[in-house]
């Protein structure tokens, strides 16, 4: 469980888990084969539709959740099964405490169940003198070392099999050989099979609860809920309330994504359907006792809730947690308090409060793996930003964040800012174009990159000398440079001029835009990102050209994805804002899909290019091709494994989480040295950046170019 009390304690504890050389290498060879899994076992299916209709289930049954739960009831009672509701996570332990006292147990066996984990189930029963073995093998190994999981459906992925020998050595008191898996396997299932005999109430949890027949549904891959819901005289469900579906039909309708989506399976080794308590000879009335404990714990108010209620379709798949960049880095424990990933960042404020989660909220990279692979069609980022910001609208905004915010909110402020700097750092600014060195308080965490200088004069100061001159153009475009462009990488744009030129384009630099605002959002500062999103949607008129280009991708996708919904659509800024992202478009989708350049404008040349996927380009536009056949029209592409992997910049995030960044950044420049590519092509400057000041620092020997800087240098 997360338990630091400040950003600090954490941080140290994240330092903790990416000096764990075992969980780092565990965590890569997952996420690797992990993607390779998914792939294969979704090849040839609508996978987006899929979600769509996991999603759409699921808000209905949300919607309808009081209403199924008396159908539900109505349903169990009639087959014999007694139902509770219980409030609160101590009231559902409360009632399981009873009718284990009630019916004279003494011993438990348990099944996985996160909602279990969620109220500290075991915990409460252990104080009541109750003895409980949880009997999947993951969950049986972490409760024998006194740890939380570290996974929702691997829960001892962190441990290497060395750790588990040694321990199942002090279980049994006999040496056991930890390089044999099946033996220890063996071991585990001798030690739980008498536990399995000896129990009088089993526990278990539920995937689904049917209302129309007061059926719950488990899926398992180890036959151990078998078991546990069918040996012991008393079988107890603690069920949570979202887990409630209309049908069967609904239910197998998560079932086709849910195996897929968290091991890669296309179906699990055990779907067992249980509607009401079977023959047990063990009971004097010849038949099982069975409850069921639904929880609410604020999931009632929750599904009411306009922006939130969308965290109640999780299928607790955990594919949040096996693409995360962060997660990959530092594993389980320290991306979550009970619910790992991304899901759990969210569930934690929700189920647990706002101490646990203020901290946790702060480590999303906001690369939007989680989201593209959510069986439920989860906005992951999005919620996980807007957790950040009602927590500090609850605990007050950091002085920093709020002096920031004022700044950026002030377009001719803060560029007066950004020219000061310019001037001040000349003193550390060497002839490489990089500073030289940081100040103290920094340099100690970020001197894993070369940091650029700001540029000597930004790209508005040059535009004029630099604009070009088109007589009875095809295409009239807005250029949207972004505040890194504009201040520090001015070439990139007159590099992106240079490529459009002969192409009939009429470029514009509208000179009152300001930041896109998405600094500001990942701050947690929603009213100055809504301003500045404001200025940049009357500074640039979308009646007045065919497209809006940015070659920051970062920036087109939040100018296109968000400002729509962070200005009120029913406003005419809203609906200016509408219109102004529908002109939005990348570069390289300009470049390829639009202006349709040819092979034969370019020079190749016989060094090999490699690509870095944005991922505001790759999953925040789904621009995936375009950048592909530009690099193969002007040269000779070599694709890197881990394209779509983020670099580890992330904004802000990377000043915020540098060792983590660091980290993320040495696997993403690895994998680009395995391709032997002599050119890097990305096109984020913030990407830009991270690459190319980790491959300076590093001493790599290739060059890392923005696609706008390769294609100029390319063309005839």
């Amino acid at each position: 469980m997360q338990k630091a009390e400040n950003i600090k304690k954490y941080k140290r504890e994240v330092d903790g888990a990416l000096a764990n050389d075992f969980l780092r290498l565990a965590m890569d060879k997952f996420a690797v084969a992990y993607r390779g899994s998914r792939e294969n076992v979704f090849s040839g299916m609508d996978v987006n539709g899929i979600i769509a209709e996991v999603a759409g289930a699921k808000d209905a049954a949300i919607a309808r959740m009081d209403e199924l739960y008396e159908l539900f009831k109505q349903n169990a009672e009639k087959a014999g099964i007694t139902v509770h509701l219980a409030e609160t996570a101590l009231e559902a332990n409360e009632i399981i405490c009873k009718i284990a006292k009630d019916n004279d147990v003494s011993k438990i066996i348990k099944s996985k169940s996160m909602t279990a984990e969620e109220t500290l189930l075991n915990h409460h029963l252990e104080a009541n003198d109750l003895e409980v073995t949880e009997t999947d093998l993951g969950e049986w190994i972490i409760q024998l070392r006194h740890e939380g999981p570290s996974h929702m459906v691997m829960p001892a992925i962190h441990l290497s099999r060395n750790q588990v020998g040694e321990l199942f050595t002090d279980v049994t008191g006999k040496q056991q050989p930890s390089e044999d898996i099946d033996h220890l396997v063996k071991v585990a299932r001798q030690q739980l099979r008498q536990k399995f005999i000896e129990a009088d109430m089993g526990i278990s949890g539920a995937n689904f609860a049917l209302a129309d027949t007061g059926t719950l549904g488990i899926i398992t891959n180890e036959g151990n809920a078998r078991l546990v819901t069918t040996l012991p005289r008393v079988h107890v469900a603690l069920v949570g309330l979202e887990k409630l579906m209309p049908t069967l039909h609904d239910a197998l309708t998560v079932n086709r994504v849910l195996p897929r989506n968290a091991t890669g399976q296309a179906i699990t080794s055990y779907v067992t359907w249980i509607s009401g308590p079977n023959e047990c000879k063990a009971d004097a009335t010849g038949r099982k006792q069975m409850h069921i404990v639904f929880l609410d714990n604020g999931r009632r108010k929750l599904a009411k809730d306009p922006v939130f209620s969308q965290v109640l379709r999780c299928v607790r798949c955990g594919a949040c947690a096996n693409v995360c960049p962060v997660y990959r880095m530092v594993g389980g424990h320290q991306m979550g308090h009970i619910y790992i990933g991304a899901i759990g960042l969210i569930m934690t404020y929700f189920f647990h409060g706002r101490d646990k989660a203020k901290n946790l909220v702060q480590n999303c990279i906001n690369c939007g793996a989680c989201k593209s692979v959510c069986a439920a069609g989860i906005d992951l980022p999005g919620l996980i930003k807007e957790v950040h910001a009602r927590i500090l609208d609850e605990t007050g905004h950091p002085l920093t964040s709020v002096m920031l915010s004022k700044v950026m909110q002030s377009r001719e402020l803060f560029h007066r800012f950004l020219r000061y700097a310019s001037f001040a750092q000349k003193p550390v600014v060497g002839k490489t174009g990089y500073i030289r060195h940081l100040p103290m308080i920094f340099a100690r965490e970020h001197d894993f990159k070369a940091i650029p200088a700001i540029a000597e004069r930004p790209f508005r100061e040059i535009w004029e000398s630099v604009r070009p001159s088109v007589e009875n153009p095809r295409y009239r475009v807005a250029l949207f440079s972004g505040c890194v462009q504009d201040f520090v990488y001015p070439e990139q744009l007159v590099a992106g001029l240079q490529a459009m030129a002969g192409h009939g384009v009429a470029v514009d630099f509208p000179m009152d835009q300001n930041c896109c605002g998405l600094p500001l959002q990942m701050m947690g500062e929603k009213s100055a990102a809504r301003e500045v999103a404001a200025q940049n949607v009357a500074a640039i008129d979308p009646d007045q050209y065919d497209y809006i280009v940015t070659l920051c991708a970062s920036c087109a996708s939040h100018l296109k994805n968000a400002y729509p919904k962070i200005l009120d659509p029913d406003s005419i800024a809203g609906t200016k804002a509408k219109q102004f992202s529908d002109k939005i478009i990348s570069f390289s989708s300009f470049m390829n899909d639009v202006i349709q350049v040819r092979q034969d404008e370019f020079t190749r040349s016989d060094e090999t290019v490699t690509y870095h996927a944005p991922c505001h380009l790759c999953r925040g536009l789904g621009v995936k091709d375009a950048p592909h056949e530009l690099i193969q029209k002007a040269g000779v592409f070599a694709p890197a494994q881990e394209e779509e992997t983020c670099c580890g910049f992330g904004g802000t995030y990377s000043g915020k989480f540098p060792q983590i960044s660091k980290e993320i950044l040495n696997r993403k420049l690895d994998d680009v040295k395995q391709t032997g590519a002599d050119i890097l092509v990305t096109e984020c400057p913030g990407c830009v950046m991270q690459l190319r000041g980790g491959a300076e620092k590093r001493c790599d020997s290739f060059r890392v170019l923005h696609m706008a800087e390769f294609l100029a240098k390319q063309r005839k």
